[in-house]
């Protein structure tokens, strides 16, 4: 942890939590050495810890806030709605005017479901492609993050011994993964498509879909190439595949999503994420014939979607003004700024002889230490002493008031203004000088 910080609190927080909790936290991502940070309150661009340290967060709850902590029209929103109920075993209006409003951004969302999480985005949707298609085997990319089930995470994080050489493997994230799910799952290499085209050739009347997306924050958030989605897009026309994008974090680089901002029309989208103006939620949209798999209306559906929580009214309403809050001129504003944070990085980096760089794409930007070029999960790959290296400068930055996401990652809020991106250049600055 950064020297200079005060985080007594924090962790005697995590001391208290390791009685209850598995490490000490629900959530694994969260956990930082010594001991994870404890939120005490957040406001616009700003968070503040239990200690009374403030930080600007270029984290905004893994990329989910897109207009930052507390903001008052959607605080507004869902005060109302909490005052007439949380949840019903009925449908509610405000279902439809979300679906709406999502459907207005995109010409593929021809219909749309609502889910509680970007992971369960991505399980109805291979389970929809299996009951379109008739077929079971699914291809995904290697070093590709699409939430925990079981499918979806296969390659997640494979180490370079098994990586697989002529073309990527199958590998196991979770201990205990059936070896018929290692089976039913074919991996890609990301951005190189003649290798990518060779695997898909090969399985081709066998392929319910290919799940891909475009900016994968795991495989080192470097933007897929045009050309290499397309060409995915032209082989599932070809085969009878599905293309499915997970925009679950992507969503948010253009009005119409990643369909807009690179110009290729998927089948079916996973989003998540910004979508629910900070409160849970996950949501599937696609072609109609493809969505009618979970149709009820003529009995039961090839495909059951449901959930206690989904469509709740709470996470349509906050939806709702987040999306209407995030016009075409939010999106250029905040894109704008993290074009220049990550130009001026890298340029900076360059002229100063640091083996560094910065991706990502839109509001979207993620650092690696001791890479000058990242283009796909295994030039992004780091071991363990360049994790701590990574590490090391997340501390530095935490020590000099800004918030980013342990691996290096971050991104911008509508709350953050250029006088924000200032500042967190000539931190970053100062944190690369600091341990160089």
């Amino acid at each position: 942890m950064g020297a200079g910080l005060s985080l007594k609190t924090s962790a005697a927080l995590y001391e208290q939590a390791k009685s209850f909790l598995p490490g000490g936290s629900t959530r694994a991502t969260l956990f930082r050495k010594p001991h994870p940070f404890y939120v005490s309150h957040g406001e616009g661009a700003y968070i503040w810890d239990a200690d009374g340290n403030r930080y600007l967060d270029l984290a905004n709850n893994f990329m989910s806030l897109i207009h930052g902590h507390a903001n008052p029209r959607i605080i507004e929103a869902v005060s109302a709605q909490l005052a007439r109920g949380t949840c019903f075993s009925m449908s509610t209006e405000s279902e439809i005017a979300m679906s709406a409003a999502l459907q207005e951004r995109a010409p593929s969302f021809e219909r749309i479901c609502f889910a509680n999480t970007g992971t369960e985005a991505v399980l109805f949707a291979l389970k929809a492609a299996r009951a379109y298609t008739g077929r079971t085997l699914v291809a995904k990319v290697e070093g590709c993050y699409h939430g925990l089930s079981d499918f979806a995470e296969v390659s997640v994080a494979p180490e370079p011994d098994a990586w697989g050489e002529t073309a990527p493997a199958s590998v196991p994230y979770s201990i205990g993964a059936p070896q018929a799910v290692l089976d039913n799952v074919v991996v890609l290499p990301f951005n190189d498509l003649e290798k990518a085209l060779s695997v898909l050739n090969d399985v081709g009347d066998r392929l319910a879909c290919v799940l891909v997306d475009p900016v994968p924050s795991r495989a080192g958030l470097a933007p897929a190439q045009a050309d290499y989605l397309q060409g995915l897009r032209d082989f599932c026309t070809r085969s009878g595949a599905l293309l499915i994008f997970d925009q679950v974090m992507s969503f948010r680089l253009a009005y119409g999503g990643v369909e807009e901002y690179f110009g290729v029309t998927p089948d079916l989208s996973c989003l998540g994420k910004i979508i629910g103006g900070g409160f849970p939620i996950g949501a599937l949209a696609g072609r109609v014939d493809v969505m009618d798999v979970f149709n009820p209306e003529s009995g039961r559906p090839k495909v059951f979607f449901g959930g206690t929580f989904a469509a709740n009214p709470i996470s349509m309403t906050a939806g709702l003004v987040a999306l209407d809050l995030y016009g075409r001129q939010e999106v250029a504003h905040t894109n704008a700024l993290g074009d220049r944070l990550r130009d001026e990085m890298n340029e900076w980096m360059r002229a100063s002889g640091i083996e560094a760089c910065v991706t990502g794409a839109g509001s979207l930007f993620k650092f690696h230490l001791g890479r000058s070029e990242v283009r796909d999960y295994r030039s992004a790959w780091v071991d363990v002493a360049q994790r701590k290296v990574t590490a090391d400068f997340v501390d530095a930055l935490a020590t000099r008031g800004f918030h980013i996401i342990p691996s290096g990652l971050g991104c911008l809020s509508t709350a953050v203004t250029p006088e924000d991106i200032d500042a967190m250049i000539e931190a970053s600055k100062e944190a690369l000088r600091s341990m160089h």
